[in-house]
């Protein structure tokens, strides 16, 4: 297997019979196990209007994971953009980057993060405020590396600081924008598979070498659920499996311990056939079988780095499946 940067994601995600605190804490802990097994970075979603999500304020709670840690990359993934003026982004991560020197990343993506009642309470009368994304990538950049003092507007802390930046993506959209501005891709292939190897070709074939980075990087995050044997991870992933049931129709509710799916949606095609569609970046079972499949994508993407994410109800079950994940890229 290629010898690649590994990562991992977390969105603070609440379980059924738990609440907010607990799913922080066991962010927390996912980092430490990150750390300890020498992850190279964790970085933090940002979602809105979502009871079973506690990483709104996502720069909040990266500066508390990067607070509890020691030496571990701690960043966004991303940033919502379109949501928040280039400025207050550019120092607030100046503010985490001032408090945790060469350990901040600030990833940006220009989806809501939502449903469109709550873009319009976070954008108010700003609703066209995703077309603006490479001009408003752009303009960060600029508050982050000015260094001209008589420049009107400055971003105190923030400018002249080494924040890397990154763009995000589920569609092919955003590899034109990286590409141009010449900044890392990280691609969600583990909730829209579907255009990841479009997307990488577009970024990697039209990429421009910048002041960050010379030449195409390339994350690409998939979910991992490892356990000892494959049939345990299979009956682990039935928490993820309802959990993305549970986002295609709508009813969302905190992550379940593992439990069958229901016999209504075993029976519906089109719920069936958009969950498979939705698990094409999911890789389940045993360390060896981990080993062999990620292995194989690895190879078929070229990725420089791969981020993984655990939908696992049990906390001790998903630091092992974190630990598995560790071992079938690198021993």
């Amino acid at each position: 297997m290629k010898k690649i940067a590994l990562s991992v994601l977390e969105l603070a995600v609440v379980k059924e019979g738990r609440d907010s605190r607990t799913a922080i804490d066991e962010t927390v802990a996912v980092a430490h196990r990150a750390e300890e097994l020498d992850f190279s970075r964790i970085w933090l979603a940002e979602h809105h209007n979502s009871c079973n999500i506690a990483s709104s304020a996502t720069a909040v709670l990266i500066g508390h994971v990067a607070g509890e840690t020691k030496k571990i990359r701690v960043g966004s993934g991303g940033i919502m953009l379109p949501n928040h003026a280039p400025l207050i982004v550019a120092e607030q991560f100046g503010t985490l980057e001032t408090l945790y020197p060469g350990r901040i990343d600030l990833g940006l993506g220009r989806a809501p993060g939502t449903d469109q009642q709550t873009v319009k309470a976070i954008r108010r009368k700003n609703m066209d405020a995703a077309f603006n994304f490479p001009d408003d990538v752009k303009e960060l950049s600029r508050f982050l590396g000015n260094n001209d003092e008589h420049t009107a507007v400055r971003a105190f802390p923030g400018e002249g600081l080494d924040i890397p930046i990154w763009i995000l993506g589920s569609s092919t959209d955003s590899a034109y924008v990286a590409a141009e501005l010449g900044l890392p891709y990280a691609f969600a292939s583990h909730f829209a598979p579907e255009q990841l190897f479009r997307a990488i070709e577009i970024y990697r074939s039209r990429f421009r070498a910048s002041k960050q980075l010379a030449k195409p990087y390339v994350l690409a995050c998939v979910n991992v659920i490892g356990a000892d044997t494959d049939e345990e991870a299979k009956r682990q992933s039935s928490s993820m499996q309802r959990m993305f049931i549970g986002i295609l129709t709508g009813e969302r509710r905190p992550l379940a311990p593992p439990r069958d799916i229901p016999f209504a949606y075993v029976q519906h095609p089109q719920i069936m056939q958009h969950l498979s569609m939705m698990m094409k970046g999911t890789f389940i079972g045993s360390e060896e079988t981990l080993r062999r499949e990620l292995a194989a994508f690895i190879e078929k993407t070229q990725a420089d780095e791969l981020m993984v994410t655990c939908y696992l109800y049990d906390k001790e079950a998903k630091l092992k499946s974190l630990e598995l994940a560790w071992k079938a890229v690198y021993e």
